[in-house]
C-alpha cells in the first residue's frame, strides 16, 4: 500500500462507520485469525456491511464506486472480457466510455494488474470498486462462475461461513506450524496425511526432518483451513491446486506459495515460505569469493547478452539473480522481469508473472517487454525453445538478459539449449557467461571442531594428506544454537565462465560438453563446483561430507581435475 493511504480503520472512522473501541475490538480479532485482513474482521463482527467496506476501500485507494447489487451486464459489455479474464483476476466489465473499458472488482489491488489487462483485452482499462456479493452474482449469471448468493449472508472471496468457536483450535493450530515453522528458518513445510497420521516436516538448510506428528483425524479440518487461507476450492479433492498465502507471523509480513497434491492417504500440501525481510540478499552473503565474485560483478555489468545460472530446484538460483537485479537496480535502469510465480516484490522493478490459464507465457510476456523499450530483462526460466530464442533476440538488440536452466552443470546449459531446437550460431553468439551452482549447509560456528579427515574421504574428492596438512578442517558436532545438526545457514558453491572465441567456435560445431568444459577450464576460467566446494572446506565453512551431499552428482562429470 502507498504510504499516501490512510489505513482502513481511520478511514472507517472518519466515514462514522465505526468508532475507536470497534477498531481495537476488530485489531484484536483479526490477531486471533491470522491472515484475516481488517475489513473482513469488521465484517465478522458485524460492524459494517459490504457497502461501507466498499466505500472506505474507494476513499482509501481514491477509486470510483459503483453499485451492481442490481445490475445485469449487457451481453455485449460481457463479450469483451473472456470468462478465464474474470475467473482469474476477479473483475467484471461494467461499460466502455470514450474507448476505455470500465471494470469492477472487489478487490483494490487488482488495480495493480493494469498492464496485464490492457495487454490481454487489447484496450485501454480503468477501474471501479462494486460489493463482494454484487461481484459474486455477475459473475455466476454472466459467466456462469459459481452460484448465485444473498448478500445477506455473503462473506467477502469465496464467501465461507466460518463458525469460528469450533474452527477456532485449527486455526490457531495453522498458524503455529507456521510460526514455529519461520522460527526455525524453514524453507518448505509439508503436511503430508499417512494412513495413521498427519506428518508435518520442516526442510532447513536443505534438509526435511519431522517437526510434528497429528492424530489422524486432523486431516481433514487442517488441510481445508490451508485451502481457505490458499484460495483454493476446498470442494475439489481430485486435481492439484495452487495457491498464495499472505499471513503476518513473528510480527513480519511473511508470504506462502502453496502447493496441493491428491494422494492415497488424502491431500499433500507443501507451502514454500518466502520472507521478504530476510529472502533477499546481497552478492556478498551468496558465497562468491575472489576472481569468481570480481569475474560476476563484470558480467552481470555488461550492456547486452545473455547470462544463464543453472542447477536443480531449490539450488538458489532465483536468489542469486535477485542479487544481482538489487545491485543493478538504479533510477535510470528500467528493469522488467517474467516469473511463474513471483517471489519477492522488488522495489522499482517491473515484474510480470506467468499465468497459464490465460495464455500469458514467459514466450508471450517476453514479446510484450520487448515494447517497453527495458535495459535488462529477467526470464524465470527458459523451458523451451520458443522462450529461448526471444530471449536470445532480446539480447542481440542490446538487452541484458537473465534466466535460468535446469543442467547439472554450467557447460552443459549450451547443449542443452542446442537439443532445444536453437540454432548453435545463435548459442554461440548470444551467451555471454553460464553459472551453475548449489547450495551447501555451513558448520556451526558454536560446535564445530577441528579434525583430521580420514584417507579414504580425502580421496572421495580428489584430495591427499598432504593438500590440508597446513589447514584445518573441521567437522560436525551439533549443539542446542544448530538443533544438534552441526550446521547453520547455507552458502553458495559456484562454477562460472565466460564465452571466448575458443568456446564459442566449440559451441557452433556442436561440440560434446566434455570439451566445452576442458576449453572453458583453460580460457574461461571455469572452476568446478567440486573445487570451489572444497575451497569453503579448507576455509572452514563447510565439511568434505556435505560438499559431497550436495556436488556429488557432478563430480565424475566435472572429471578428475582439481
Amino acid at each position: 500500500m502507498s504510504a499516501t493511504h490512510k489505513p482502513l480503520g481511520q478511514v472507517l472512522i472518519e466515514l462514522g462507520a465505526i468508532d475507536e473501541r470497534k477498531l481495537a475490538e476488530a485489531l484484536e480479532h483479526q490477531k486471533r485469525m491470522p491472515g484475516t485482513r481488517i475489513g473482513k474482521a469488521m465484517l465478522d463482527l458485524g460492524f459494517i456491511d459490504e457497502v461501507q467496506l466498499t466505500k472506505a476501500l474507494c476513499r482509501q485507494f481514491r477509486l470510483p464506486f459503483v453499485d451492481l447489487s442490481r445490475a445485469r451486464i449487457p451481453k455485449n459489455v460481457a463479450d469483451l472480457v473472456p470468462r478465464n479474464v474474470v475467473q482469474d483476476f476477479g473483475v467484471v466489465p461494467v461499460k466502455v466510455h470514450d474507448g476505455k473499458l470500465l471494470l469492477a472488482t472487489d478487490d483494490p489491488m487488482v488495480t495493480f494488474t493494469a498492464d496485464d489487462l490492457r495487454f490481454l483485452l487489447n484496450r485501454d482499462v480503468s477501474f471501479a470498486l462494486t460489493q463482494p456479493t454484487a461481484i459474486n452474482n455477475i459473475r455466476a449469471e454472466a459467466y456462469g462462475l459459481g452460484q448465485k448468493v444473498d448478500a445477506a449472508v455473503a462473506r467477502r472471496r469465496g464467501f465461507e461461513e466460518e463458525a469460528e468457536d469450533e474452527d477456532a483450535p485449527v486455526i490457531r493450530l495453522a498458524h503455529e506450524l507456521m510460526e514455529q515453522a519461520l522460527a526455525q528458518r524453514a524453507s518448505d513445510i509439508h503436511v503430508e496425511p499417512m494412513p495413521d497420521r498427519v506428518r508435518v516436516r520442516y526442510r532447513v538448510d536443505g534438509v526435511c526432518y519431522e517437526a510434528h506428528s497429528l492424530a489422524r483425524e486432523l486431516a481433514g479440518p487442517v488441510v481445508t483451513r490451508l485451502k481457505v487461507m490458499a484460495r483454493m476450492d476446498i470442494a475439489e479433492h481430485r486435481k492439484p491446486q495452487d495457491g498464495r498465502i499472505g499471513v503476518s507471523l513473528l510480527g513480519r509480513p511473511i508470504d506462502l506459495r502453496v502447493s496441493l497434491i491428491p494422494t492415497t492417504n488424502g491431500e499433500s500440501i507443501v507451502m514454500r515460505i518466502l520472507d521478504r525481510q530476510q529472502g533477499l540478499v546481497d552478492l556478498d552473503q551468496l558465497g562468491f569469493v575472489g576472481a569468481d565474485r570480481e569475474r560476476f560483478d563484470r558480467i552481470i555489468k555488461r550492456p547486452n547478452g545473455i547470462f544463464l545460472v543453472t542447477g536443480p530446484t531449490g539450488s538458489g538460483k532465483t536468489t542469486t539473480l535477485y542479487a544481482a537485479l538489487k545491485l543493478l537496480n538504479r533510477p535510470n535502469v528500467k528493469i522488467i522481469t517474467a516469473e511463474n510465480p513471483v517471489e519477492y516484490y522488488l522495489a522499482g522493478i517491473n515484474q510480470a508473472e506467468v499465468r497459464h490459464g490465460i495464455g500469458l507465457t514467459f514466450a508471450r510476456i517476453l514479446r510484450a517487454m520487448l515494447r517497453q523499450a527495458p535495459n535488462i530483462i529477467l526470464v524465470g526460466e527458459i523451458r523451451d525453445a520458443e522462450t529461448a530464442e526471444i530471449a536470445i533476440q532480446a539480447s542481440l538488440t542490446g538487452h541484458l538478459v537473465f534466466s535460468t536452466l535446469h543442467t547439472n552443470d554450467a557447460p552443459s546449459a549450451l547443449t542443452r539449449l542446442i537439443d532445444m531446437g536453437v540454432q548453435p550460431f545463435l548459442v554461440s553468439t548470444a551467451i555471454t557467461a553460464v553459472m551453475a551452482q548449489r547450495l551447501v549447509r555451513k558448520l556451526c560456528l558454536t560446535c564445530r571442531q577441528p579434525y583430521r579427515p580420514p584417507a579414504h574421504l580425502l580421496a572421495a574428492v580428489g584430495l591427499k594428506e598432504g593438500d590440508v596438512a597446513a589447514g584445518t578442517l573441521y567437522r560436525s558436532v551439533g549443539c542446542r544454537e544448530c538443533r544438534f545438526e552441526g550446521y547453520k545457514g547455507r552458502v553458495g558453491i559456484f562454477e562460472l565462465f565466460s564465452m571466448d572465441a575458443q568456446v564459442r567456435e566449440l559451441t557452433y560445431r556442436r561440440a560434446s560438453t566434455s570439451e566445452i568444459r576442458e576449453q572453458a577450464r583453460i580460457s574461461g576460467g571455469l572452476r568446478s563446483l567440486r573445487e570451489d566446494g572444497l575451497r569453503k572446506v579448507l576455509a572452514g565453512t563447510t565439511t568434505i561430507e556435505e560438499v559431497l551431499r550436495v556436488a556429488g552428482a557432478v563430480f565424475g562429470a566435472q572429471g578428475g581435475a582439481a
